[in-house]
């Protein structure tokens, strides 16, 4: 594996390796010594043109578990907000012997732009791109789904049968992109539940099923309910009345998660506006995987950066 961009173009063998390679990693993270040799001497730059806690302490340890060294490069502050260019950045991270890049960019296809320019020979890795992707994420929650599914006999296996719906601001939502491509190679149905100024104007190539009413789609009995947060920070429009119409037609609130079939899973990437699409019952319910989600982002975030700088060598191993 040369880059992680999307997961449109993510094939099922590939998303499977990493799937795989992540659930060694996850054993080697119940150890007394979580902390791995394998990326020794290597360089991993985490280069954030937007604000971000989870997705880059993620990496950062993940990065660090494998022994690599961490440079943390944040726009704000740095010479990108005094006007260099992607390029002038790119060349300079080139100069210093960064061998992967992890960046998150406002603009759609900045990562894209960064691998193929020829500006830099590192392995890139897209962390959050405008409203086009997020795939890390999504290799998380499909992780979660896959363990909380087949538990320790999750390798070689995908989500076929697994029914997926997720809610809320899918226009805004990198991450719910990922996840219908994802979910969807891996053999999953999905199904997206938004109001419809929250839905993208042109969806009619993706292979999902659009619903508005959401006790609708719970009583369709999904095995895992995905909540997005409401990107308010997105919004130049009222694409809903207020946040208390929104909460009460869209939210999952206690009535909704006791309306759920046994077994069923409750999602969130993160950040959550508690009160606003998930309740606190919710979001701290037993069926709740959103710790666990993010425990399992560390553990697929080294699968890809051990696949991007170790797998060529490693590849029997891995």
């Amino acid at each position: 594996m040369r880059n992680l961009l999307d997961t449109q173009t993510l094939s099922r063998d590939d998303a499977l390796r990493i799937l795989d390679v992540a659930e060694d990693m996850a054993d080697t993270q119940q150890r007394e010594v979580k902390k791995l040799p394998t990326l020794r001497g290597k360089t991993v730059v985490n280069l954030f043109f937007e604000d971000s806690t989870r997705t880059r302490i993620s990496f950062e340890a993940a990065a660090k578990r494998l022994s690599a060294d961490v440079i943390n490069f944040s726009a704000k502050g740095s010479s990108v907000s005094k006007g260099e260019s992607l390029q002038d950045t790119a060349q300079t991270l080139q100069a210093m012997g960064a061998d992967a890049v992890v960046i998150r960019h406002g603009a759609s296809g900045a990562p894209r732009t960064l691998a193929t320019s020829g500006w830099i020979t590192a392995g890139v890795v897209n962390a959050g791109d405008g409203t086009h992707e997020h795939p890390t994420q999504a290799l998380l929650d499909a992780f979660t789904i896959r363990k909380r599914r087949h538990g320790a006999d999750s390798r070689g296996r995908d989500l076929s049968g697994m029914r997926v719906t997720i809610v809320g601001d899918v226009l805004h939502s990198r991450v719910a992109r990922s996840n219908v491509w994802l979910l969807h190679t891996l053999g999953a149905e999905v199904t997206l539940v938004a109001p419809p100024t929250l839905v993208p104007h042109d969806v009619t190539a993706w292979p999902v099923e659009i619903v508005y009413d959401l006790d609708d789609a719970i009583a369709a009995a999904p095995d895992a309910l995905m909540m997005l947060r409401i990107q308010l920070e997105r919004m130049n429009a009222a694409y809903f009345p207020t946040e208390r119409e929104y909460s009460r037609t869209w939210g999952l609130d206690a009535g909704r998660l006791h309306a759920l079939p046994p077994g069923s899973i409750v999602m969130h990437p993160g950040p959550m506006n508690r009160g606003l699409e998930i309740s606190a019952e919710a979001a701290d319910s037993a069926r709740s995987t959103v710790l666990d989600q993010v425990t399992n982002g560390v553990s697929v975030r080294m699968a890809v950066l051990y696949l991007l700088l170790a797998g060529e060598q490693n590849r029997e191993d891995a």
